[in-house]
């Protein structure tokens, strides 16, 4: 019998994610990019316990994570350094932070190995539910399986009609790499807030750290770059000499949200940031990717019609993916409508609210969530 086919455009995290996981099954993929070659922006990356048994089970761990700092707590601190919460982390619980450029280059070496059809210069211009793609150059090809994985400004999207709403949000983030100094913490990632800005320190590896700043989309000096060092020193004290050897070549994003009616029509389907784009704030964007890609190779490899694997995917992954993006979404608001006069009350209040199983259980719910189909599971 020959192997069932999947057509995906958008060689991202996610892209590269399913492509392999669906070669890894016995599928024969090909893979869209179009780009003249495979690039990965971005700095470093949180890898929670769903991502890592993802990428166990692809192959793609060792390679990710060689250079990759495991974190034992992430901590949320007022300005001054003074811990608000914390979050530890331990066996079955796990959280590494590689730099981004490992996770992508250990994603495309497992492709490859598994023999998927990688194609760069190549833009998908439409999808059908029929499983039919189309390309700029007028050209069409036929699969058991299109997926758009092409990102929060998914040009494919809409092909199907899946777009609910689009919500750049208030906030935006500046990311960086920076030369590691011994006197910052190898294994906590220490999050500071200052009213609607905030600071993020993440260990990465031996010789750099990660660092994330966001602030309101209209606050023109925190949204400079190069940074305005003086302008961070002076809202973060406690971490003043780290502000001081920012980078000059950071990288500036609007923070979005994507939420769809629906993931798929027929054979076609949406995937990662172009369904459920989602602000960083519980580093969980990429993980949901990868859970909801796991899932998809795993009920398509319980029941060859696509047509009927589709919506019940959907059915099974759209909550713990709704979850978590709301919970994200919540998370900035918090962060950047509080009022001046509450700020003292955003801060207990959290510290209250980090100590109850309630907020344990939902803040981690994606993050401690195993995917379809892994090794863990089996």
């Amino acid at each position: 019998m020959a192997p069932r086919t999947a057509e995906i455009a958008g060689a991202g995290l996610a892209g590269l994610t399913l492509a392999t996981r669906l070669a890894q099954l016995g599928w024969h993929v090909r893979l869209h990019e179009r780009n003249d070659e495979l690039r990965m922006y971005g700095a470093g990356i949180w890898l929670w316990e769903s991502g890592l048994q993802t990428l166990e089970t692809l192959g793609a761990f060792d390679q990710a994570t060689k250079r990759a700092r495991t974190i034992r707590e992430w901590r949320i601190a007022d300005h001054g350094g003074k811990p608000l919460m914390s979050r530890y982390t331990g066996p079955g619980d796990r959280m590494l932070l590689p730099p981004r450029a490992d996770l992508y280059a250990a994603l495309i070496a497992r492709a490859e190995y598994y023999g998927v059809d990688i194609v760069t210069s190549s833009l998908v211009t439409g999808m059908s539910a029929d499983g039919r793609i189309e390309y700029a150059n007028g050209k069409t090809s036929r699969a058991d399986l299109v997926v758009a994985a092409d990102g929060a400004y998914s040009r494919l999207r809409e092909s199907i009609f899946c777009t609910a709403w689009m919500d750049f949000g208030s906030q935006a983030g500046i990311r960086m790499l920076i030369d590691r100094s011994d006197d910052q913490p190898d294994d906590t990632i220490i999050e500071y807030w200052h009213g609607a800005r905030r600071l993020l320190f993440n260990p990465c590896t031996d010789e750099q750290d990660y660092i994330f700043l966001s602030a309101p989309v209209g606050d023109d000096r925190a949204g400079r770059l190069p940074v305005d060092r003086d302008l961070w020193a002076a809202d973060f004290p406690a971490v003043a000499d780290l502000v001081h050897r920012f980078a000059e070549d950071g990288r500036w994003d609007r923070l979005v949200n994507v939420r769809c009616r629906r993931w798929s029509a027929g054979h076609a389907a949406v995937l990662g940031d172009a369904a459920h784009a989602m602000p960083p704030n519980l580093g969980q964007a990429a993980n949901t990717a990868f859970i909801n890609a796991m899932a998809l190779a795993a009920l398509a490899e319980q029941n060859k019609d696509i047509t009927t694997v589709l919506p019940e995917w959907e059915r099974r992954q759209k909550a713990i993916t709704d979850h978590v993006q709301r919970w994200s979404y919540y998370y900035g608001f918090v962060l950047g409508h509080c009022p001046s006069p509450l700020l003292g009350t955003r801060a207990r209040t959290l510290g209250r609210l980090s100590q109850t199983q309630w907020f344990d259980r939902n803040l981690n719910r994606g993050a401690r969530h195993q995917p379809m189909g892994s090794l863990a599971v089996h």
